[in-house]
């Protein structure tokens, strides 16, 4: 579907562009995935939603039992108007942070949602709120790899959670204060191999074993996230199998440490999404540099889309696919940047980690064609921003009859100012 080029030019003569293509098929394929994955006694998967936190996204998450990990309070609420339950008989949504923001601690109070406690301070929120049910406890394990090493989730230098050997004085404090630890959790991140994966999952489950014992009110335990998604052969289908069987030996054995039965939790992101959306753009030029004593020249096409709509090459060079909308594979190639419209030297979609510029192979673009930015869904829309004050671009939702809706519109001028205000206060 997302590769019929009659369709993705429909949409640009209906909504311009760039705009953001989900595949509704591609969705619903990863949310069976992990359905499957997730299909023995006691295991329940959940979707971090910062990954793509579209409405019509979290309503197929709802449709499917498929619970939320939030990390803010807008993004309770999000999921609430979505159809995703309030209160803890089961937690549907949980809310996972370091720290209590803007509306999240009052949100979480007024829905009875559980508060996934990543630092202590935030049990002296709960307490001075005069809470006192059921939290989780987010823990460092002291090891994890993110996608890239800048993204890391665990280890001595994430932010993220309570360091293990902590554990002990807040669960003192938690006690102090009339709350149950109810569950523990952490994110470990996918690092850049499948068996990596496996191997610091098992290891995370050991981890549990080992502190459940300080946790008498325990019900269930979170392994996290971290599935990963090729993005350089996005075909490639990942080992579930083997993670399913793991799910199932971390269960038994995390549930023989509490001497009854818990519950195990996984809550990806990225796997969900990242496939199933594309960020289409409009080659505006092609243009050229020649080599000096600088560096080499390069050929490149200048396009509608910037780091305001996908900004994961910019932050951290991340690798997306790249495709001239109805060219031929067979067509010969040459390097080719591309680049955005931004008043930034770094809105580039084709730079590695090191943000040197990598041009890709690609057919010659012409003025007038549209490239495909594919793999985006994952943190792309939901990391956009209004940036040189363009607006957010518009999401089409395309079922596999070819059906479109527009989930969300092109952002104007009023709605980026409608926040602006001169009140006295």
């Amino acid at each position: 579907m997302s590769s019929d080029p009659a369709i993705l030019r429909s949409i640009a003569t209906a909504v311009g562009t760039p705009y953001w293509f989900y595949d509704a098929a591609v969705i619903r394929q990863r949310i069976a995935n992990i359905r499957e994955l997730t299909n023995a006694e006691g295991l329940q998967a959940r979707f971090a939603m910062k990954a793509c936190p579209a409405t019509r996204i979290l309503q197929e998450m709802a449709a499917n039992n498929i619970w939320i990990d939030a990390v803010s309070g807008n993004e309770v609420l999000r999921a609430l108007r979505a159809g995703h339950a309030k209160g803890q008989e089961p937690p549907v949504v949980c809310y996972t942070a370091d720290v209590f923001r803007d509306n999240a601690l009052q949100v979480v109070l007024e829905n009875g949602i559980l508060p996934n406690i990543g630092s202590p301070g935030m049990i002296r929120d709960l307490a001075e709120a005069g809470y006192k049910g059921r939290i989780s406890i987010r823990v460092n394990p002291g090891f994890g790899h993110g996608h890239v090493n800048a993204c890391d989730t665990g280890g001595p230098s994430s932010k993220h959670g309570i360091w293990f050997k902590d554990l002990d004085k807040t669960v003192a404090l938690a006690t102090k204060h009339g709350m149950k630890i109810s569950m523990l959790h952490a994110h470990i991140g996918s690092g850049p191999q499948f068996q990596e994966l496996l191997d610091n999952l098992d290891k995370l489950a050991g981890l549990y074993a080992e502190l459940i014992p300080m946790f008498p009110d325990i019900e269930a335990v979170s392994l996290g996230g971290g599935i990963p998604h090729n993005y350089r052969v996005p075909t490639a289908t990942q080992p579930l199998d083997k993670l399913r069987e793991l799910f199932i030996r971390a269960r038994q054995r995390v549930s023989a440490a509490a001497s009854r039965p818990l519950r195990l939790e996984i809550e990806p992101g990225r796997y969900y999404v990242a496939p199933a959306c594309t960020l289409v753009t409009s080659v505006t030029d092609v243009k050229q540099t020649t080599a000096n004593e600088k560096g080499d020249g390069a050929t490149f096409a200048m396009v509608d889309a910037g780091f305001v709509d996908l900004v994961r090459p910019a932050m951290y060079g991340s690798w997306h696919g790249i495709s001239v909308v109805g060219k031929p594979e067979d067509v010969p190639t040459e390097p080719i940047v591309v680049a955005g419209p931004l008043c930034e030297s770094g809105d580039v979609f084709t730079r590695d980690e090191t943000e040197l510029l990598q041009p890709r192979p690609l057919p010659r673009p012409e003025v007038g064609d549209l490239l495909a930015i594919r793999d985006a869904g994952a943190y792309g829309y939901a990391m956009s921003s209004n940036y040189n004050s363009i607006g957010r671009a518009p999401q089409v939702w395309v079922e596999p009859d070819g059906s479109r809706t527009l989930i969300s519109r092109r952002e104007t001028l009023e709605d980026i100012l409608k926040a602006e205000t001169e009140q006295a206060i």
